[in-house]
C-alpha cells in the first residue's frame, strides 16, 4: 500500500553530450540529377527571411519536394498555389503582405533576378564593345578594378566614352 513514488532518474538539464556520428564529408548533390537542377533552378519568392532561408535550406540538402499538384489557399480557399511550403496564393499574400509561409507580416525577401547565358552573353559583349572604345591604359586599369571587385561590370557599362582629341581641335585660335 504504501509504495514509494518513482522519480526519474535524469536530473534535470542534464547535457546530452556532443553526437554519436560526425560527417567525414559536407552532402554534395548528384551532378547528373535532372531533378536536382530543377529544384535549384525554381525562384523562392513571397517569403520573410526565416522561411526563405529554411527552404534555401531545405534545397541544398535535397529535403525540398516539389508539389505535385496546386495546394488550397488558407485565405481565399481557391487551388492556386504552385509553389512548395506555401500556405497562401501570391495574390493573398501581396494584399494582406505577409510571408506566403508563415503568414506573418515581416519583411519580405526579394531574390536577385539571375541573367540567363544568352543576357550574360550580350552584357559581356556590350563590356568588351566599351573597352575596346578606351586607350590601353584606361583599359588595363578598368579590368584591374573590376578583377579587384573595385567596380561591377555595370559601372564599366555606364562610363562616359569620348574621344579626346584636344590637341586637334579647330576651336581654339591658334597663335603663332
Amino acid at each position: 500500500m504504501n509504495e514509494p513514488k518513482r522519480v526519474s532518474s535524469r536530473k534535470s538539464g542534464a547535457k546530452k553530450g556532443p553526437q554519436k556520428f560526425q560527417n567525414s564529408f559536407a552532402f554534395t548533390h548528384n551532378k547528373g540529377s535532372k531533378t536536382t537542377k530543377k529544384i535549384l533552378a525554381l525562384p523562392i519568392e513571397g517569403l520573410c527571411t526565416r522561411c526563405y532561408d529554411q527552404i534555401q535550406w531545405r534545397k541544398r540538402y535535397r529535403k525540398y519536394k516539389q508539389l505535385t499538384v496546386a495546394a488550397t489557399c488558407v485565405s481565399c480557399k481557391k487551388k492556386n498555389i504552385n509553389k512548395a511550403y506555401h500556405v497562401l496564393c501570391d495574390a493573398c499574400s501581396a494584399e494582406k503582405n505577409v510571408c506566403a509561409k508563415c503568414m506573418e507580416s515581416k519583411e519580405i525577401v526579394v531574390e536577385p533576378v539571375k541573367m540567363t547565358e544568352a543576357q550574360r552573353m550580350l552584357e559581356q559583349k556590350e563590356i568588351d564593345l566599351k573597352l575596346s572604345t578606351l586607350r590601353e591604359r584606361e583599359r588595363r586599369s578598368y579590368l584591374r578594378k573590376l578583377e579587384r571587385g573595385d567596380i561591377e561590370p555595370k559601372d564599366i557599362l555606364a562610363l562616359e566614352t569620348f574621344s579626346d582629341f584636344s590637341d586637334f581641335s579647330d576651336s581654339e585660335p591658334e597663335s603663332d
